[in-house]
């Protein structure tokens, strides 16, 4: 099962791995506190993507179809997360205030959509 959660939040033995998926370290939080398998910086939307969305609810759904042409290029990074998580509890990470409009939000629409391998 696919989850995402704040990184401040208290780690669970439900949340299973735990993936960071932000672009820039989160604030507050030495590396070495925070509880995580990877840190996929890769998949944070570009800088200028960012900025623009500001997440802004009403920019919410051009926001992921930008987003979603930026994640086509790690797909295969997507697709094992998606394995990882079928029959397994994986959470994608993020540091966002908004628990609604955040990448990690976009990224599990994402990878539901993604067909099976």
């Amino acid at each position: 099962m696919l989850k995402i959660k704040r990184v401040y939040e208290d780690v669970s033995k439900q949340d299973g791995k735990r993936y960071l998926v932000d672009g820039v370290w989160p604030r507050g939080i030495k590396k070495s506190a925070l509880a995580h398998d990877e840190w996929y910086k890769a998949l944070a939307p570009s800088s200028e993507l960012r900025k623009w969305f500001n997440h802004d609810p009403k920019k919410w759904e051009t926001f992921k179809k930008s987003y979603f042409q930026e994640l086509d290029a790690h797909r295969d990074l997507l697709k094992e997360i998606k394995a990882d998580s079928d029959g397994h509890n994986v959470t994608l990470l993020y540091s966002a205030k908004d628990e609604a409009y955040n990448q990690a939000a976009a990224i599990k629409a994402y990878i539901g959509a993604l067909q099976p391998l």
